[in-house]
C-alpha cells in the first residue's frame, strides 16, 4: 500500500511536493482553505531567480534603514503603529545584518535557488504547466557604471556562487532592450533565467495534474495536528478530520500558528508585497528585469507587464495601502517612458519571512510531520526544489544536500 500524505497549502511549495510525491509513488490529499495558487503563488514577479541568494540583511542595513524608511522614494514602508509587535522579530532579523551572516545565508539559500530554471522544468515536464515556462536573461538595470559598482559586495557574493553579469552600457543598453528610460545606462544580465508567463494559471495547472494523477483536493481550514505516541496520524479541520501517514506544512505565513500547535515558536512575519499588472502593456521590457533604482521586478506576463516588489512591514490583518501603489507607478513610468497600457491590475500579498531568511524544509522531531515555508521572496524560484527535497525525505531518500541549515526547529533549539 503506498503511503498517504496530506500536503498542508496549495501553493507553489504545496503543488511542486504533493507532484513529486506522486511520481515516487506516494498518494496524496493537498488541503487548502481556498485554492490552487490563492496566495502568495500568484501574485510574485513571476522570475526564475536563480541568482536570487543575497538575503536582504546585508552589511549595513541596520544604518541605512532609518533612511530607507524616511525616503519616499524607497521601497520600505512601515505601518508604524504595528511596530511594537515587529520589534521582537525585527531585532533578531537584523541580528544577521552583518558579513559573516550574510555569507552564511547566501551559502544555503544557493542549493534551493540556483538550479530554478531545471527544476521548475523538470517538475513540469510532460504535463500542460510547462507551457507556461520561458527561458531568458534576467537583467539588473542601473543608471550608471557607478550605480552598478555601488552594488559590488552582492555582485561578489553572487560571483562566487557561479553567476556573473553580462555589463552593457550606452548604446549597447538602448540596443538590447529599446524600452529602457535614456537614464538607464548600465545593464547587468545574466543569462540561463527564465520566468512565468502566469504564476496564478501555472500553479492551477501543477493542481491539474496532482488530480488526474489520482490526487484529491479539499477546500478546508486546518486548525491542528493530531499525533498518537508522537507520530502524526490526522488534521483537525472545519470539514472534518482528515487521516493520513504524513502530514507536510506549506502554508507560508499562515503556517506559524500551526508551528504552535507542535509545540514550536517561530519567528515569522509577513513582507507584504505589492504588485501592478499593466494590462496589455506595449512598448515595455522584452525580458525580466530588477530596477535597481526602485528595487522591484518588472516582467512581461500573459495579461501584460508585471511590476512587482516593495516591502511593507505592517502585519496579516490591515488591507493594502496606497503609496506603495502610487511608488511602483512613479518607477515604472520612469523607467519605461514610452510603454502604453489600457488598464492596471493591483495585488498585495504575504511573503512569509524568517529571521534568518531561510526556510523551513524538513521533519518536525520525528513526527512524521513536514514543513515547506518560509522562502520570503524566493518561493517561486525555489518551490520546485522545496518539494522535491520534501518527497525525498518523506519517501525514505537521502537528499544530497545537508538539510541542517533548514532544521524546521531550529529556533527553539
Amino acid at each position: 500500500m503506498s503511503q498517504h500524505v496530506i500536503v498542508i497549502g496549495a501553493g507553489i511549495v504545496g503543488a511542486s511536493t504533493a507532484l513529486w510525491l506522486q511520481r515516487a509513488g506516494a498518494t496524496v490529499t493537498v488541503v487548502d482553505r481556498e485554492g490552487w495558487a490563492s496566495g502568495t503563488s500568484q501574485g510574485n514577479a513571476g522570475v526564475l531567480a536563480s541568482v536570487a541568494m543575497v538575503p536582504v540583511t546585508g552589511p549595513g542595513l541596520i544604518a541605512k534603514a532609518p533612511g530607507m524608511l524616511l525616503n519616499p522614494d524607497y521601497p520600505l514602508f512601515l505601518r508604524w503603529s504595528y511596530l511594537p509587535k515587529l520589534l521582537p522579530w525585527l531585532r533578531k532579523y537584523l541580528a544577521n545584518a552583518n558579513d559573516a551572516d550574510t555569507r552564511r545565508i547566501a551559502a544555503d539559500l544557493t542549493p534551493i535557488v540556483s538550479d530554478s530554471v531545471d527544476q521548475h522544468f523538470a517538475l513540469t515536464e510532460g504535463t500542460a504547466a510547462a507551457a507556461f515556462l520561458e527561458k531568458s536573461d534576467y537583467s539588473y538595470a542601473y543608471k550608471d557604471r557607478a550605480a552598478f559598482e555601488a552594488d559590488a559586495y552582492s555582485w561578489a557574493l553572487r560571483a562566487q556562487h557561479g553567476f556573473t553579469p553580462v555589463i552593457r552600457e550606452g548604446a549597447d543598453v538602448t540596443a538590447y532592450d529599446p524600452s529602457l528610460s535614456p537614464d538607464i545606462t548600465c545593464l547587468a544580465s545574466l543569462p540561463h533565467h527564465g520566468y512565468v508567463r502566469d504564476p496564478g494559471g501555472y500553479v492551477k495547472a501543477l493542481g491539474e495534474e496532482i488530480i488526474a494523477r489520482g490526487g484529491t483536493f479539499v477546500k478546508a481550514t486546518v486548525s491542528d495536528f493530531v499525533t498518537k505516541d508522537g507520530q502524526f496520524e490526522s488534521i483537525t479541520t472545519d470539514q472534518g478530520p482528515i487521516t493520513g501517514d504524513t502530514a507536510v506544512l506549506t502554508t507560508g505565513v499562515w503556517s506559524k500558528p500551526l508551528m504552535a500547535k507542535l509545540g514550536l515558536s517561530v519567528p515569522l512575519e509577513t513582507e507584504r508585497g505589492y504588485h501592478i499588472v499593466f494590462k496589455n502593456a506595449q512598448n515595455g521590457p522584452n525580458h525580466p528585469m530588477m530596477i535597481a533604482s526602485g528595487k522591484f521586478a518588472a516582467t512581461p506576463m500573459e495579461q501584460g507587464l508585471r511590476c512587482a516588489g516593495i516591502v511593507e512591514f505592517g502585519g496579516l490583518e490591515a488591507g493594502p495601502s496606497k503609496a506603495p501603489f502610487d511608488l511602483l507607478r512613479r518607477h515604472t513610468k520612469a523607467a519605461f517612458p514610452n510603454m502604453t497600457w489600457d488598464g492596471e491590475i493591483e495585488w498585495q500579498g504575504h511573503r512569509p519571512a524568517t529571521v534568518d531568511s531561510l526556510p523551513l524544509i524538513g521533519e518536525v522531531r520525528n513526527t512524521r510531520i513536514f514543513t515547506g515555508f518560509g522562502h520570503q521572496h524566493i518561493g517561486l524560484t525555489g518551490g520546485p526544489k522545496t518539494g522535491r527535497l520534501l518527497a525525498q525525505l518523506i519517501t525514505g531518500q537521502v537528499p544530497n544536500l545537508d538539510m541542517a541549515p533548514y532544521e524546521p526547529a531550529r529556533f527553539t533549539q
